[in-house]
């Protein structure tokens, strides 16, 4: 059994993997964390802290002076009752009080796992693969219930958490806050780690060790940002890529939220994590519920490396859908490095028998096809095909690609509005505003208002309409700005501060709509490159566009520190012109070609304008990638060494059966008189041989324990790719 509950000792123990999580019911149903981390048979929670008399900690009983909620460990802590750190909800009565009490008041264990109500969320296949945990707590003074949901799967170390409010009461309730989870560890022996960063460096890994207080990662922007990613770690201090305890938490949410740290007075640590209190409030009716967002946590003795495995192989097969989950991606072409706004059909089409005389498989139209959009001042919301570029309209121009060979791809942004375009003209209350405040822009565009169902209705047909219109098969949905004034028309005063959390509701609801109408179409998602890759995401597009920043240099912090969390499955890596277009790098067509390649691979640049020799080595790159995908995309990844340690990064990727692997290798700056060095690899059957195209037959135990020697190179931003390939006896 996965979930277990002992009536004597009034425990549960969960087991998932080779990992356990153990709560205790104590006193009057207060729910205590006991213990995270290795499977053990059995632990007592009284063995697991000491009750002491603590001054200034202020307790239930005054008979007991050792019983505080100020040091409990807690499952989902409140606010107000003797516990002074960060609480996981806290509720607003009508008299203004803002304190509640939960209890426990019964317990549902069942095999398999639910869905949650218009959420995306981790699933099962069938039901043998977890089991669910339902702990209803109650505050019997207001008629509150929340219930603890909690599944441990059967495969992986991973334990998801989410929270259910239902109204039973008389009067309103007002949520301030409704965190996801919050688990309490005995120690703040830790180091965190968390994924900040910018457009076009997104997702650096940036790691510290907890110091007293709160140290907090959170989005305030109504999307998960380029700035912060819904993900955190808690990471023992001796432990590395490849030993050692590590915690993760990753929000499957595309929202504002809080992932956060309090070490409070006796060095103890509070993990939280939900989506995020600022601006946030939630109205619940007599007879209302409220549903949180999932939490994926995952649990690894085996260093950074094993728990990053654990969240690539769970995303990419129990959260990713659809027929494109398991499906090789193909390697496309995009315009929009190329042309940007300034193309015709000819110029298209051009674009598009070149990349078919190389052996590209997509050719992918980007922005500027639609309404009067020559630029990004104008047109955003009227999808209507621009007949002046495209004579022949969508239809025409895709029946051309795919004649020669080629699929047909399409970009749209359905989530904003030009103010100046018909859709905007028409419906000016359709978009994020506040009365009697000006309307600010950003990409001189402004945030279609999808907390209404009436725009979520619109938009569905609107794109479907378009979608159905020729023989389209990849879209990539992007969001190019970020939400201010945030506010809609038709919510009233007192659900104003619901409307972020609204929003995002209503996008997954159009997600789930485009998604199920065109299950044959690979959609991809985007925001301005990587500034909304996260697990709620790829519940509907299984895949996204990592960065727009598409210097090679620049890729290898942006696709390590994405691996992190995200499997390579998800990551669009495309090579583009130089200088590059953003930061004005020089590097070789070689070396973005293995940085892409390391990745969901295509181009962004015009071909056209290559010299035969770049043309014969694209031809090159698009043939090796072919034969190589399956393993890049659905292969098991190492991260050998890491770019933001020093002048070198090294990656590799390994298939089920270790008969077959590939290494990337890369120096960023050439040293005079360097030393030699040795490249340790991971993941190979130590008693086997194995090939290494150029370098010869290597043991894959000499290969992993003493390593093979990297070949000299001069000059900067270099690049090594290796295919390793069992030797037959």
């Amino acid at each position: 059994m996965a979930v277990t509950y002992n009536p004597q000792t009034k425990q549960f123990h969960l087991r998932a993997g080779k990992a356990s999580y153990v709560m205790q019911l104590f006193r009057s149903g207060y729910l205590a964390h006991i213990y995270w981390g290795k499977a053990v048979r059995d632990v007592r929670g009284e063995r697991r802290f000491s009750r002491l008399d603590r001054a200034f900690s202020p307790n239930l009983a005054p008979s007991d002076r050792t019983f505080s909620l100020d040091t409990l460990p807690q499952e989902y802590p409140a606010y107000g009752n003797t516990d002074f750190r960060a609480p996981a909800y806290h509720v607003q009565l009508e008299n203004g009080s803002t304190v509640t009490d939960l209890r426990y008041k019964t317990h549902h264990i069942y095999k398999g796992k639910p869905r949650l109500n218009g959420l995306p969320a981790t699933y099962v296949e069938h039901e043998q693969e977890a089991e669910t945990l339902e702990i209803v707590l109650g505050d019997a003074l207001i008629g509150l219930e929340v219930t603890l949901q909690y599944t441990a799967y059967e495969k992986w170390n991973v334990i998801t958490r989410a929270a259910r409010f239902e109204n039973k009461g008389g009067e309103r309730l007002k949520l301030l806050r409704a965190l996801s989870m919050s688990v309490d560890f005995p120690t703040a022996d830790y180091d965190w780690i968390h994924l900040p960063g910018a457009w076009g460096r997104e997702r650096w890994i940036e790691r510290r060790p907890l110091v007293t207080g709160v140290q907090a990662a959170e989005s305030r922007r109504g999307a998960s940002s380029h700035q912060q990613n819904p993900f955190i770690a808690l990471v023992a201090k001796n432990a590395d890529e490849h030993q050692g305890e590590v915690y993760g938490f990753s929000f499957v949410y595309s929202g504002n939220f809080l992932a956060q740290v309090e070490v409070d007075q006796f060095h103890t640590a509070r993990v939280s994590m939900g989506i995020n209190p600022f601006d946030f409030t939630w109205l619940l009716q007599p007879g209302e519920s409220f549903q949180t967002p999932e939490v994926v946590m995952v649990y690894s003795d085996q260093g950074l490396n094993g728990m990053s495995q654990t969240y690539h192989e769970l995303y990419r097969t129990r959260l990713a859908r659809g027929a494109f989950r398991d499906r090789e991606r193909p390697i496309l072409i995009n315009n929009w490095e190329a042309t940007y706004f300034d193309f015709n059909e000819e110029k298209l089409v051009n674009i598009a028998k070149t990349a078919a005389e190389l052996g590209i498989e997509l050719f992918v139209l980007d922005d500027g096809w639609f309404g009067k959009r020559d630029d990004d001042r104008r047109s955003l919301g009227d999808w209507i095909v621009n007949r002046r570029k495209l004579p022949n309209g969508l239809d025409g121009l895709a029946k051309q690609v795919n004649e020669l060979g080629l699929q047909f791809g399409l970009w749209v942004e359905p989530e904003m509005v030009s103010p100046n375009s018909e859709l905007y003209r028409k419906h000016p209350d359709w978009c994020l505003h506040v009365p009697n405040r000006p309307r600010s822009e950003g990409r001189n565009q402004l945030v279609l208002d999808y907390s209404r169902e009436d725009v979520c209705d619109y938009i569905i047909e609107t794109i479907s309409n378009v979608l159905a219109s020729a023989p389209i098969t990849y879209v990539k949905w992007d969001m190019n700005r970020h939400m201010t004034e945030i506010g809609s028309a038709a919510l009233p005063p007192e659900r104003q501060r619901e409307t972020a959390h609204r929003y995002m509701l209503g996008l997954y609801r159009v997600m789930d709509e485009m998604t199920s109408r065109f299950p044959h179409i690979l959609f991809e998602s985007c925001s301005g490159g990587g500034g909304r890759f996260d697990p709620g995401m790829l519940y509907y597009m299984p895949q996204t566009w990592t960065s727009d920043n598409t210097d090679a240099v620049s890729r290898l912090k942006i696709q390590y520190g994405t691996s992190l969390v995200y499997p390579i499955s998800a990551m669009g890596a495309h090579v583009s012109a130089v200088p590059n277009h953003q930061v004005g790098r020089v590097a070789s067509l070689k070396t973005r070609g293995h940085v892409a390649m390391s990745g969901n691979f295509g181009y962004e640049l015009d071909i056209t304008k290559l010299t035969e020799t770049e043309k014969q080595m694209i031809k090159q790159q698009v043939a090796f990638y072919k034969d190589v995908r399956r393993l890049v995309q659905f292969g098991t990844f190492y991260r050998l060494l890491s770019p933001f340690e020093g002048n070198e990064a090294a990656w590799m990727f390994v298939s089920a059966d270790r008969s077959e692997a590939l290494v990337a290798y890369f120096r960023v700056l050439a040293e005079a008189n360097a030393p030699l060095s040795y490249l340790r690899l991971k993941g190979l059957d130590p008693n086997q041989d194995y090939e290494i195209e150029g370098l010869g037959v290597y043991g894959g135990d000499e290969l992993m324990y003493a390593g093979v020697a990297l070949p000299y190179r001069s000059g900067d931003f270099i690049s090594m790719m290796w295919r390793l390939k069992a030797v037959q006896r």
